[in-house]
């Protein structure tokens, strides 16, 4: 399966008394869709995945899955962790009867800080074991991991890893060369809002960017505009946007862009729980007026 265009890591609404709510994550999954994202990923980083109980992520996972069922969505779900024997215990779980999952968001096993070659076995089993395709997490700055291009090559020629959400904090030499060599029919997404154009620019078939919970048709038209080779307008959408995605990211993800969805109504709070603290009034202040800023003006581009 080829995953191109926008997935919107949804953020995970809390109620006033601290509880999951329900009807605001199904109607941020519906909106998203609606403005323009191909799909939703589920207990991705940004819906602060860690601190949700067994019945709390099952529970986004059967809220996720029935939108995109309804819509004919593909639906990404995070999963996996420093831990070969827990990842495929959770693999085996994911995709249970009356859900659709299109495939699994997995990390690079982080804080063991295995070689390159033990993160190749480490994905060489669960991608055999896996009852849906992997898409590969690479983002060293939390996992303490980075992995060359070779690396990245091996680990995109293994049998059911479809794809990759690349995310190391810029440009660098291994993204260029992975980039130029990977395989068509693997699918490396963006997955740094700041570095998203660049990525596109280079061939990533799309991106998973938390960033648009906030601007979602932004961020959509900016991929449909390199798919397109419109390139003057491309770079037009991604100059406009960096303000916003630098706002976003002010305070550690999704603090933020909560603070921002519960400002204009569309969830009930904008609570995290810890370690996550709420956002600094000063971190929030200026994002919805810039995000109205932006609605308009990346209309017109």
């Amino acid at each position: 399966m080829a995953f191109t265009g926008l997935f919107v890591p949804l953020i995970t609404p809390f109620s006033e008394t601290g509880d999951l709510s329900g009807d605001a994550l199904e109607a941020l999954a519906h909106a998203v869709l609606d403005e323009g994202a191909a799909g939703i990923v589920a207990l991705g980083t940004t819906g602060e995945p860690a601190t949700l109980t067994t019945h709390e992520r099952h529970r986004v996972l059967a809220i996720c899955s029935s939108v995109c069922t309804d819509r004919n969505a593909p639906l990404i779900v995070g999963a996996g962790s420093n831990s070969t024997a827990a990842s495929l215990d959770e693999l085996a779980t994911i995709n249970p009867s009356g859900t659709a999952v299109s495939a699994a968001l997995v990390v690079v096993p982080y804080y063991t800080r295995p070689s390159e070659d033990g993160v190749v076995e480490h994905f060489r089993q669960l991608a055999a074991a896996s009852p849906v395709p992997l898409v590969i997490y690479n983002i060293p700055y939390r996992t303490g991991r980075t992995l060359g291009a070779e690396t990245l090559i091996r680990l995109a020629e293994l049998p059911n890893v479809v794809g990759f959400k690349h995310a190391v904090g810029g440009i660098d030499e291994d993204t260029i060369a992975f980039l130029s060599r990977v395989s068509p029919d693997v699918s490396v997404l963006a997955g740094d809002d700041l570095y998203a154009s660049p990525m596109l620019a280079l061939g990533a078939s799309g991106g998973i960017l938390a960033s648009a919970n906030v601007a979602t048709r932004a961020y959509a038209d900016l991929i449909s505009a390199w798919q397109a080779g419109a390139l003057a307008q491309a770079q037009e959408r991604a100059l406009r946007l960096v303000p916003l995605a630098q706002a976003l990211f002010a305070e550690p993800n999704p603090i933020v862009i909560k603070a921002v969805l519960a400002a204009q109504g569309r969830i009930p709070t904008a609570h995290v729980r810890l370690p996550l603290l709420p956002a600094d009034p000063a971190a929030i202040s200026q994002v919805p007026a810039l995000a109205e800023w932006l609605r308009p003006s990346l209309q017109e581009a």
